[in-house]
């Protein structure tokens, strides 16, 4: 078999994937889909190992194999999956479960009834009913009060669509257009991909197809090991923590053991604090998600996503932990978890391999839910998202300026227009900020301010901001970075700042300011030239008396 055919097979399944990202940005209804990104498809092979993937954000890394394999074992021999079905879950506690806004569309693919593939994506919903708008809360106790749950329900079977379940997510949602707008996107997307590979199997057969893709999973694995065997053996460890539950109770100790060889990577997350109460708790394999996002920065970070590169990656942590949290604990506020974990391990590596990882970052998503009723259409509206700030400087450059978390990778800022069009707010200032933090020989990326001004008659704020009281790290003898923090700020005047807050009531006339943070400093700030300290005065990234104080010009 000729290893240009293999190679061809491969593109074209990794192409075919580009194409299911694509389908769904363009058919969905949510601006948090087809303007942020918040999705991932991918593409598996009938045993649920992970052959093409194409991300908006990295927080589903490991989430397309995990939910495809949880949905084979639901659908046993006894009940198996026939052509024409297609399978929804968001259960957050197995198969690559995150939190209940983000639902996974799981579509078998069949050539002359033998199942050959699965068709895969997870998308952020942007209402899934719960107890607030937009399915997010700091202050749930458990998971019945963050919306609506799909335990591997089959939502369409044999072709027809189940219209119960149409019905009752159209019952129980509040905006229910774009929520069914969002499901129906996500078969549209998972129908092309199958189309995809079908007509790879026709034109090089079903034989010729599983050699590639098994060719493709063993390339992944020899691609990692190769560079694993570049990063210092050794075991290492680190602590962090979740400052808040959303109950003014913390802080709660968050441990990881990384051990390094050759051929294997293991994140031991055992000794970590026992889930809480809140929705600060993240399931085990939104840790997993984690864990692999950033093995995948420091070993095969150019390659495309495949199960094979995480085969040398192994994951442990007894359960029940605030990393490993069970039924029915909250987890709407997951993300921020899964980015202090991603961020644990980061730090730990960084100093052994600081030509591959920076300073620290914002560290947090910084989502905001805005809702209300829109001024000019008298419409519900959610508006939902992540917010960009500072990432770390590194051994070689100063860090990037106004980049979305680690969590979200490959996802954006929704435009303003888009924002002042769709909900009923004002945006009254999109700009950098220079509370401070981050000098160094490379000067860590500055944060950001966003006002949010309410032009609705009254509103109500859902924010999850994790890093008020823990600044940024630098390295090398770079200064720590800045908060992630958010303001209200009343028409009077008055300003009230948070950190966590659900469904906080806004009048007409106010401003939620949204500040995220400057990432560390790398190196010694003596060490930086005067020309660029000058110019970041001239760009208004640090102010004249910053200037002075800590690089002496």
């Amino acid at each position: 078999m000729e290893k240009f055919t293999l190679e061809i097979i491969q593109d074209t399944l990794v192409a075919a994937g580009d194409e299911m990202f694509q389908t769904l940005q363009r058919t969905s209804m949510s601006p948090i889909i087809y303007e942020s990104l918040d999705y991932a498809v991918g593409i598996t092979d009938a045993k649920g190992e992970l052959l093409a993937q194409g991300n908006g954000v990295t927080a589903f890394l490991a989430a397309l194999d995990s939910v495809v394999r949880a949905t084979l074992e639901k659908f046993n021999a006894e009940n198996a999956l026939e052509e024409g079905d297609v399978v929804i879950a968001n259960t957050p506690y197995a198969g690559g479960g995150t939190h209940l806004s983000d639902v996974s569309v799981i579509y078998p693919v069949f050539y002359k009834t033998e199942l050959v593939a699965f068709t895969v994506n997870k998308a952020h919903w942007t209402e899934l009913g719960g107890t607030f708008p937009g399915s997010v809360s700091t202050v749930a106790t458990e998971i019945y009060q963050e919306g609506l749950h799909f335990p591997f329900i089959k939502v369409r079977e044999k072709g027809k669509i189940n219209q119960a379940i149409v019905d009752l997510i159209k019952s129980n949602v509040r905006l229910p257009d774009s929520t069914l707008g969002d499901l129906y996107a996500g078969i549209a997307a998972s129908e092309v991909g199958a189309r995809r590979v079908i007509s790879i199997i026709e034109k090089y057969g079903l034989k010729t197809f599983i050699k590639a893709k098994e060719d493709f999973l063993d390339y992944g694995e020899r691609m990692c090991i190769e560079a694993l065997k570049k990063i210092p053996n050794g075991v290492y460890e680190g602590l962090s923590e979740i400052e808040d539950n959303g109950f003014g109770e913390g802080p709660f100790p968050i441990k990881a053991k990384i051990t390094i060889t050759d051929n294997e990577f293991i994140a031991d997350f055992n000794g970590s604090h026992p889930q809480v109460k809140g929705a600060t708790n993240l399931a085990f394999s939104g840790l997993v998600t984690g864990c692999r996002s950033l093995f995948k920065a420091i070993t095969t970070p150019r390659m495309d996503a495949n199960g094979g590169a995480f085969r040398p990656m192994k994951v442990i942590c007894e359960p029940g932990t605030i990393v490993s949290a069970e039924a029915p604990s909250a987890v709407s506020v997951y993300y921020e978890v899964l980015i202090t974990s991603i961020d644990l391990i980061w730090k730990i590596l960084a100093p052994m391999i600081p030509d591959k990882l920076p300073a620290g970052h914002l560290r947090s998503v910084c989502a905001t839910f805005i809702s209300g009723m829109h001024p000019d259409t008298g419409q519900f509206y959610i508006q939902a998202e992540p917010l960009a700030g500072g990432w770390g400087a590194s051994s070689t450059h100063d860090g990037n300026r106004g980049q979305l978390s680690c969590g979200s990778g490959e996802s954006y800022n929704i435009p303003i227009e888009i924002r002042e069009m769709r909900y009923g707010i004002q945006v009254e200032q999109y700009a950098f900020h220079n509370e401070g933090g981050g000098y160094g020989e490379y000067q860590g990326g500055n944060g950001q301010y966003v006002d949010y001004k309410i032009v609705s008659d009254g509103a109500h704020v859902t924010a999850a901001f994790l890093g008020e009281k823990t600044k940024t790290w630098g390295m090398n003898g770079g200064h720590d970075g800045s908060y992630n923090y958010f303001l209200i700020i009343r028409k009077d005047g008055i300003e009230e700042r948070h950190s966590l807050g659900t469904n906080i009531a806004l009048e007409k006339g106010d401003v939620v300011r949204c500040v995220t943070a400057t990432g560390g400093g790398y190196g010694d700030p003596k060490d930086r030239p005067k020309e660029k300290v000058l110019l970041d005065v001239k760009n208004g990234f640090i102010t004249k008396k910053e200037a002075k104080e800590f690089y002496h010009i």
